[in-house]
């Protein structure tokens, strides 16, 4: 049967400038008006408006979504971490499959800078489809929670004290190697924040056995002879900020004698594999989802 819903746009429908500002405005480098004042002249070139391009360059949810929350093949639960030094408690989604056979692999799955949103809860949910258990902790706890709109969870994650955070997520990912039904094995993925965030468990959890970091921040070089994880490092080829971290981190992974492997998918932008926008790109999105269920299940279930 044929999709009715619109054509999805690309990266290529854009003029790379527009990109580049949509990415800065993503991380928080310069604001809505800023974005709209700077992306104006290429959307008058392009027969819309500035407000259009957002509005095209924003994330539709319901077009990305691969498993529905009530899918049949899963269950899902809430759950509450205890955040360190009794700093309150950490929400977090379990999403495992519906039936199992044995202990399964646990994978924690770290959101990007809008804290647990639809398109993360979905990834979670795609991973038990395969047979893990995903635990997807919500940053914006402190903050009330992902508030719905990505505006405004932009806006609360800048609030959050990342200091704070950092020790978060190591207890979140310290929980989820005991919780229940698990066979003890813990792997993790995260995107754009929560790819910088993976690669920091990496040197505080030695018991992570796997790591995939979606162009994320790298680890500190003085704190990468800790890691004991196999890493799978993701990079888009278009994403110069995050890029350039890589040398100085590939040669401290080198002089600490740890397993990784790394690919740059050609063509990408940062944010590739988010299939609720027009950063995504389809075959590089399945490459490096595929090449990570392979770690996962090779690392995991042993």
């Amino acid at each position: 049967m044929n999709d009715p819903r619109p054509a999805r746009l690309t990266a290529a429908d854009f003029h790379p400038e527009v990109m580049k500002l949509f990415d800065q405005y993503v991380h928080g480098f310069i604001d809505r008006r800023s974005f709209l004042d700077k992306s104006a002249r290429y959307a008058a070139a392009s027969g819309t408006t500035a407000v259009g391009l957002l509005a095209a360059l924003s994330p539709d949810f319901a077009f990305g979504q691969k498993v529905a929350p009530s899918d049949a093949r899963i269950k899902t639960e809430r759950i509450e971490i205890a955040s360190p030094a009794g700093h309150g408690k950490i929400h977090a989604l379990v999403a495992r499959p519906a039936s199992a056979a044995g202990a399964l692999p646990v994978v924690l799955v770290v959101h990007e800078n809008r804290g647990l949103n639809p398109h993360i809860e979905d990834i979670a949910r795609r991973l038990a489809v395969d047979n893990f258990i995903a635990v997807a902790p919500d940053l914006l706890t402190s903050q009330g929670g992902y508030p719905g709109d990505e505006d405004k969870a932009r806006e609360a994650f800048s609030k959050v004290d990342q200091a704070k955070a950092r020790e978060d997520f190591v207890a979140a990912a310290n929980h989820s190697r005991t919780i229940a039904g698990g066979n003890g094995r813990l792997g993790a993925t995260g995107f754009c924040y929560g790819g910088g965030i993976v690669n920091l468990l990496a040197t505080r959890v030695p018991e992570l056995a796997a790591g995939v970091p979606f162009y994320g921040a790298a680890a500190p070089a003085a704190d990468v002879p800790k890691i004991k994880a196999e890493m799978f490092v993701v990079y888009a080829e278009n994403d110069e900020r995050i890029n350039a971290m890589w040398p100085g981190y590939e040669a401290a992974l080198k002089a600490a004698g740890t397993k990784y492997s790394v690919q740059v998918f050609p063509g990408t932008q940062h944010g590739f594999n988010n299939d609720t926008t027009p950063r995504y790109d389809e075959k590089a999105a399945q490459q490096a989802w595929a090449r990570t269920l392979a770690l996962f299940n090779r690392t995991l279930r042993a």
